[in-house]
C-alpha cells in the first residue's frame, strides 16, 4: 500500500497578485510569533535567574540569620514557583531547625515541581529523612523507594531504606502487641464486670429471701396472735397487775359474798322442805312432839 506524499511548499515568489499578499501576511505573523516566543523565553530566564539569586542570598544567610534566609527562599519560590531549588533549600532550612512539619511540606513541593530525576531523587530522599524524624517509618520506606527509582545507584538512600524497613517492622510488631494487650485488658475488664454483676444479683436474691422469711415469720406470728382464744386474753388481763388491783381478792378461810348467798338460798330451800313435811304430817292427824326428848 502506497501512502500519498504531501508536497512541501517553499515560500517563494508566486506570480498571482492575491497569492503574494497572502503569503506576505503569513510570513509576518510567523515572525511576530517567533519574536514573542523569544521574548517570553528571555523573561522566563530572567525570572529563573532572579529566583536563583534569591536562593543564593538565602544560602549565604542561613548560618547566621535564619529569619532573613527564610525570607529570601520564600522570595525565590514566589518569583519562580516551578524552581525546585527554592522549595528544596527552604525545606532543608526547616529540617535543620527541627521544624519537621514545614520541612516535609517544602520537600513535597520540591518533588512535585522537580523536572529532572536528580532533583526528584534529592527531594524524595529528604522526604524520607523528615518522615523518619517524625517516627513515620512506613511512609519513609515509600519515600526512599521513590528516591531510588530516580537514582538507583545512591547508596545512602539504599541504606536509609533498610533502616526504615526495620523501623516499620518493629512499629508493626509493637502495634500488634499493644492490640493484643488492649484486647486482653478489655476481656479482663468484661470478666470483672460480669463477676460484679453476678455478686450483686446474689446479694439481691439473699436480701429478697431474708425479706420473704421475715414476712412469713411476721405473718405466722400475727396468725398465732389472732388465733389465740379470748380466755388467754382474759388470762393476760388477769395476770396484769393493774387488773389485779381492780379485782377484789378472796382471802383464805372466808366465804365470798356469792358463796354466802348461795349457802343461804340452800338453807332456805331445806327449811322449806322441812316445813312442807311437817305440814303434811299434821294434815294426816299424827301427833308431833313439841319438845325434844332428853
Amino acid at each position: 500500500m502506497i501512502f500519498s506524499h504531501k508536497k512541501v511548499v517553499i515560500f517563494g515568489m508566486i506570480h498571482q497578485t492575491g497569492s503574494n499578499l497572502f503569503n506576505m501576511k503569513y510570513v509576518f505573523a510567523f515572525l511576530l510569533t517567533l519574536s514573542f516566543s523569544v521574548v517570553f523565553a528571555q523573561e522566563k530566564d530572567k525570572a529563573l535567574q532572579k529566583s536563583n539569586d534569591f536562593v543564593y542570598q538565602g544560602n549565604s544567610l542561613i548560618e547566621d540569620d535564619f529569619i532573613s534566609a527564610e525570607k529570601e527562599y520564600r522570595k525565590a519560590i514566589s518569583k519562580k514557583p516551578s524552581n525546585a531549588v527554592g522549595a528544596y533549600n527552604l525545606g532543608n532550612a526547616y529540617y535543620e531547625t527541627k521544624n519537621f512539619d514545614e520541612a516535609l511540606l517544602r520537600h513535597i513541593e520540591a518533588a512535585n515541581v522537580a523536572k529532572t530525576k536528580e532533583e526528584k531523587h534529592r527531594a524524595f530522599h529528604n522526604i524520607g529523612n523528615t518522615l523518619m524524624e517524625q517516627k513515620k517509618c512506613k511512609e519513609a520506606v515509600e519515600a526512599y523507594k521513590n528516591a531510588l527509582r530516580n537514582n538507583p545507584s545512591d547508596e545512602e538512600s539504599r541504606y536509609n531504606l533498610v533502616v526504615a524497613k526495620e523501623c516499620a517492622e518493629q512499629q508493626q510488631q509493637n502495634e500488634d502487641e499493644n492490640k493484643d494487650k488492649d484486647k486482653k485488658d478489655e476481656e479482663k475488664e468484661d470478666e470483672k464486670k460480669e463477676d460484679e454483676e453476678k455478686k450483686d444479683d446474689g446479694e439481691k436474691e439473699d436480701e429478697n429471701k431474708d425479706e420473704g422469711d421475715q414476712d412469713k415469720k411476721d405473718g405466722d406470728q400475727k396468725e398465732d396472735e389472732e388465733g389465740k382464744p379470748k380466755d388467754d386474753e382474759n388470762q393476760k388481763k388477769d395476770s396484769d397487775p393493774k387488773n389485779q388491783k381492780e379485782k377484789p381478792q378472796q382471802q383464805p378461810g372466808k366465804l365470798s359474798p356469792q358463796q354466802v348467798k348461795n349457802l343461804l338460798e340452800a338453807m332456805n330451800n331445806e327449811e322449806k322442805k322441812v316445813q312442807q313435811k311437817i305440814n303434811a304430817k299434821k294434815a294426816k292427824g299424827k301427833k308431833v312432839k313439841a319438845e325434844k326428848d332428853w
